[in-house]
């Protein structure tokens, strides 16, 4: 069913009948099927495009049900090991404080009860704050239950037909959690998250993915996800923290790293079990026929591999204990730091009383010597046709459309873009074709790059592991790179769509705007040091990058 066409502003500007209405009417759709009303979202560029891995067997509407709600077992972690619905609950955390958090809450699966209190409160109050319903901490626990908190999904793990989180059901993650945004809304927080319908694909730029681990209970079974001082390295650390944790940081450390914005930012994920602190942006996982390598440092060369990392290695850390995970964590950071956080990790799981991992369900290759390749990392791989489906699924998500500007000449803009200042180097000018797939060499993008060796001897084919003391830019391919495939530390390409809901630039956050990323008082050495001295030039390319879509343009400016 499609949703009512309804004035976005009689909602967000507070027209009291208007979101009474809207709640009533859209309450009575059930699940709506909102991707598809997201239209798509501008031809030189580089030779070598690279054409993406995708698989056509797999199932759309199936993948649709792997992003919103498949686990494949990770609430044994989530609520056995971190024990996050425990915390929410301990904490009194209500829909209000979770909307602040930058979760998101589907309005399609929000009990009909709690729909209409709502709607009715809204009439008084459109921006929630006063709502008895949204301040009701019992709420929050119906919500997780109804399966309406987006990137959670609660299972009935005892079989009794019905889910209750706080009597013996749990709740695990999924890539919702990091890769969907809340379009039409009845209710949204300027800087957090909306009640409303969900759109996949759409980076969450407002999750703060730090806090909310930190209300779990025992936030260090998080270990090997965050910044670590290893004996192994002399007790130095890597990341945006002056001193990493240690085995013995309490919790109370562990949530203070969490909190601090300074180590962990809002919208960022530390995709990388290294013991780095590198958190990165969350990106969009929408068109990725269009998209590829994976990971900013592309490091995954195919999109169900990069899924399967996520699951195994990411959503259940616990599968690094693993031999295969052992391996893993050898490789990538030498025999000496490997085991030292593989052992560190198994001694706090066993002192914070978590017992029966991993949690993952996820089998061995068929073949054992394909144990540590990009297939199998961690020598374990989840159901192949749920990758397939997702798969399927993310290569049809329809890219938004790009935003008109006031401020700036889109079409003149394009033409500086594709003539001026080697955008066209890198970056394609439509977006309708397949995102180059080479690296970017890291010296490149980062001429300011004075790295030094902190590890010297990896296996091949990678590289050592370097790092420049004086900026976080690099921190994210300090250890994990490109050089898993064989290829150099550098960059991928990124999607160039949806810019104009992006609210910072790079992946480390460091630039604020389109305009400071394009300004040479940004300096010769920073990172992306491609500029344009006059500030009209910057707004018209600007306008231009914030104006793209993934239909071909029209070239009418340009004929070529």
């Amino acid at each position: 069913m499609k949703i009512p066409t309804i004035s976005r502003s009689s909602i967000l500007g507070g027209a009291k009948l208007s979101a009474l209405f809207l709640a009533l009417v859209l309450a009575s759709c059930g699940e709506q099927d909102a991707r598809h009303n997201i239209a798509d979202v501008g031809t030189d560029g580089p030779a070598d495009q690279g054409t993406p891995v995708i698989a056509p067997e797999g199932n759309e509407n199936a993948g649709e049900k792997v992003f919103r709600d498949e686990t494949f077992g990770n609430e044994g972690f989530w609520t056995d090991a971190m024990r996050l619905p425990q915390g929410i609950a301990g904490a009194r955390v209500t829909p209000n404080q979770a909307l602040d958090l930058g979760l998101n809450v589907d309005l399609a699966r929000v009990p009909i009860g709690i729909t209409l209190g709502v709607a009715a409160q809204l009439l008084l109050d459109p921006s929630g704050k006063s709502s008895s319903i949204l301040n009701n901490p019992d709420n929050t626990i119906k919500l997780l239950n109804a399966n309406a908190v987006v990137g959670f999904a609660a299972k009935d793990n005892n079989g009794d037909g019905h889910i209750d989180i706080l009597h013996g059901d749990k709740v695990g993650a999924t890539c919702a959690m990091c890769h969907t945004r809340m379009g039409f809304s009845v209710l949204r927080r300027p800087h957090g998250g909306a009640i409303g319908f969900r759109h996949d694909g759409l980076a969450s730029h407002n999750l703060d993915f730090g806090s909310l681990i930190a209300l779990a209970e025992n936030s260090k079974a998080y270990y090997p996800v965050l910044q670590l001082a290893l004996n192994a390295n002399g007790g130095k650390t890597l990341g945006r923290a002056p001193t990493g944790l240690t085995v013995a940081s309490v919790e109370a450390d562990v949530d203070a790293y969490l909190r601090n914005k300074d180590y962990y930012p809002v919208g960022m994920f530390d995709d990388s079990p290294d013991g780095n602190g590198d958190p990165m942006h969350n990106s969009a996982l929408f068109r990725q026929d269009l998209a590829g390598p994976y990971g900013t440092e592309g490091g995954i060369g195919r999109l169900d591999n990069f899924s399967n990392l996520v699951y195994t290695a990411l959503l259940d850390p616990t599968t690094l204990t693993t031999p295969g995970g052992r391996a893993f964590l050898r490789k990538l950071g030498g025999d000496a730091a490997g085991n030292e956080i593989v052992d560190n990790y198994v001694r706090i799981l066993a002192n914070t009383g978590v017992t029966n991992y991993p949690f993952v369900h996820a089998s061995p290759p068929p073949d054992p010597a394909m144990a540590g390749s990009e297939d199998y990392p961690l020598g374990v791989r989840v159901d192949e046709q749920k990758l397939r489906d997702l798969n399927r699924y993310l290569d049809e998500l329809p890219a938004p459309h790009g935003v008109s500007s006031r401020t700036g000449d889109v079409r003149r803009g394009e033409e500086l873009f594709r003539t001026a200042g080697g955008c066209t180097a890198c970056h394609n000018v439509d977006q309708s074709r397949p995102v180059p797939a080479g690296i970017i060499p890291m010296k490149t993008i980062f001429p300011g790059d004075n790295p030094m060796v902190l590890l010297a001897q990896r296996l091949p084919p990678l590289n050592p592991i370097l790092n420049t003391a004086e900026s976080i830019f690099d921190d994210k391919m300090a250890v994990v790179n490109a050089s898993q495939r064989g290829l150099e530390r550098g960059v991928a390409m990124p999607l160039l769509l949806d810019l104009g809901n992006k609210p910072n630039f790079l992946h480390d956050d460091s630039v604020a705007s389109l305009d400071q990323l394009l300004d040479p008082e940004r300096g010769p050495q920073a990172p992306h040091p491609f500029y344009r001295a006059d500030p009209k030039d910057r707004a018209d390319i600007a306008a231009f990058l914030k104006s793209l879509s993934a239909r071909p343009r029209s070239h009418a400016s340009n004929p070529r």
